[in-house]
């Protein structure tokens, strides 16, 4: 009846009048050309769904410019991000290598670890003072050794201190203690000091200050068997460090101005 209804439309409303829907399509639908009025419905049918699709893109398409509008204005007004030359690393050396210990001497010491002093007496007790301790006046080490100098009790005893809290809290009065300490064992090494310095032991120079460096570690008794010895006789501490190394690291610098006393007082 749909169908019938559909074609009695589309022949107008004379023969629409005319006849009734069932006669009309059982004569000229079912009866005449079923087959070519199926098509006809079919075609025109899918032809308004063809039409209405092709609006719906086109309707989304138009939707779409706005959005795409605005992401090109938003990528056109993204500030500059500047210029970025002056952190470039060009030309630069940038190729680094750590020595080994034992190929680090006093200067590179000096130099890398605080304000180069030279081969002075500066330059020496800072350097001496950063390999015990890093310079850190109040560490005290798994041992007891206590300071930048990492003193020991028995030492302090010697020059007079006692206090250990009082003499952690004090940097002033531990530079004294050094010098004290120093001056100390210059006294007591003095004949070995004329004997030994300038010679080559072990293939190393003997200085005065490396000796003084290594009296500092082991003592010096420990430092007068050793030379005596020809460098046989080696003391190490309790973290394996040797005389010898003592000697080669902190050689060459300038302790003339350390003067030789057996007995030096400490100013409080």
């Amino acid at each position: 009846r749909i169908i019938g209804s559909y074609f009695v439309h589309q022949q107008g409303e004379k023969r629409r009048h005319s006849r009734s829907y069932g006669e009309y399509f059982q004569r000229s639908c079912w009866a005449k050309e079923p087959i070519e009025m199926g098509r006809l419905f079919l075609n025109r049918s899918f032809g308004r769904l063809s039409v209405t699709n092709y609006m719906t893109r086109n309707i989304l398409k138009l939707a779409a410019v706005p959005s795409v509008f605005g992401l090109v204005s938003m990528s056109l007004s993204v500030k500059d991000p500047g210029d970025f030359k002056e952190y470039s690393t060009e030309g630069l050396d940038l190729s680094y290598t750590v020595p080994l210990e034992d190929d680090i001497g006093p200067s590179d010491i000096s130099i890398n670890n605080f304000a180069d002093t030279g081969s002075s007496f500066a330059g020496f007790k800072e350097a001496l003072g950063f390999k015990e301790s890093r310079n850190d006046y109040s560490v005290i080490n798994k041992f007891g050794y206590m300071g930048k100098y990492q003193f020991g009790r028995s030492t302090l005893s010697l020059l007079g201190i006692h206090d250990t809290e009082a003499f952690l809290a004090n940097p002033v009065l531990q530079e004294k203690a050094f010098i004290a300490n120093t001056s100390r064992n210059k006294w007591v090494l003095r004949k070995d000091i004329k004997r030994f310095a300038g010679k080559k032991m072990n293939g190393i120079l003997v200085t005065e200050s490396g000796i003084l460096a290594a009296a500092h570690l082991g003592g010096p008794g420990s430092v007068k068997r050793y030379l005596r010895s020809g460098g046989i006789d080696g003391f190490r501490d309790a973290f394996g460090t040797s005389l010898k190394s003592y000697m080669t690291k902190f050689g060459g610098y300038d302790t003339s101005f350390i003067e030789a006393n057996h007995y030096p007082k400490i100013e409080i």
